[in-house]
């Protein structure tokens, strides 16, 4: 007893919560584990662009596109972005529209490799809290037939089983916390890259269609 109150702990808890606690363990350890591989596999590959745009569009002005390809070919390990831009300097050659497609098809896969496992996040946010919610009706179920055999009922003996039953929607709710939080930061990332991708390729296609256009006319 701490300051008239009674402590537990964590394990404590878990055995407290019932059967339910062990799924939940489950969906807890799978949501830290997979926000943290998205976040470490986001910083691994650069997302930035506005190096790569730079150094592409001194390339094109030199008209010097293989130079440009050795050099993106060079960070596309580590570059998610190198490896578009790569991609618009081998269809160089294509008409504006083929080669809108080939970027956008490239981009496309690109970042639905950034997204993998944001379904995982959404899927555990939502069935984390249930299967609490779920805990906490089979515990008060227990907590009345427990009323309903015994033969003197306080409000003691109420409350116990409901403060039981309830320890299983605590950590569901928990759990969709982080994994809703991790889902939003990652997504707002991924997206934040698209639409400096989406930015970058245009001015890339304009940049390029404009010095075409001046070479026919010299």
């Amino acid at each position: 007893m701490e300051g008239g109150y009674e402590t537990f702990s964590l394990l404590q808890f878990f055995k407290m919560g019932g059967p339910f606690m062990w799924p939940l363990l489950v969906f807890s350890i799978a949501t830290v584990a997979l926000a943290l591989e998205r976040f470490i596999y986001l910083m691994y590959h650069n997302l930035r662009l506005d190096d790569l745009k730079e150094a592409v569009s001194a390339y094109l002005t030199k008209d010097e596109l293989a130079g440009a390809r050795t050099y993106l070919e060079g960070l596309t390990k580590r570059r998610i972005g190198a490896r578009i831009l790569l991609t618009f300097v081998t269809h160089s050659g294509l008409s504006e529209h083929r080669m809108e497609k080939a970027l956008e098809a490239k981009a496309q896969s690109c970042i639905g490799g950034l997204e993998n496992g944001f379904n995982f996040l959404t899927t555990l946010g939502s069935i984390a809290p249930l299967t609490g919610f779920l805990g906490t009706v089979s515990g008060m179920i227990g907590a009345f037939k427990s009323i309903a055999e015994a033969t003197e009922v306080n409000a003691q003996i109420v409350a116990n089983g409901i403060y039981e039953a309830l320890i299983t929607t605590v950590f569901g709710l928990i759990i969709a916390l982080v994994a809703v939080t991790a889902h939003s930061l990652l997504s707002h990332v991924v997206d934040k890259f698209a639409a400096d991708v989406e930015k970058t390729c245009s001015d890339l296609i304009t940049e390029a269609a404009s010095a075409e256009n001046t070479g026919d006319a010299e």
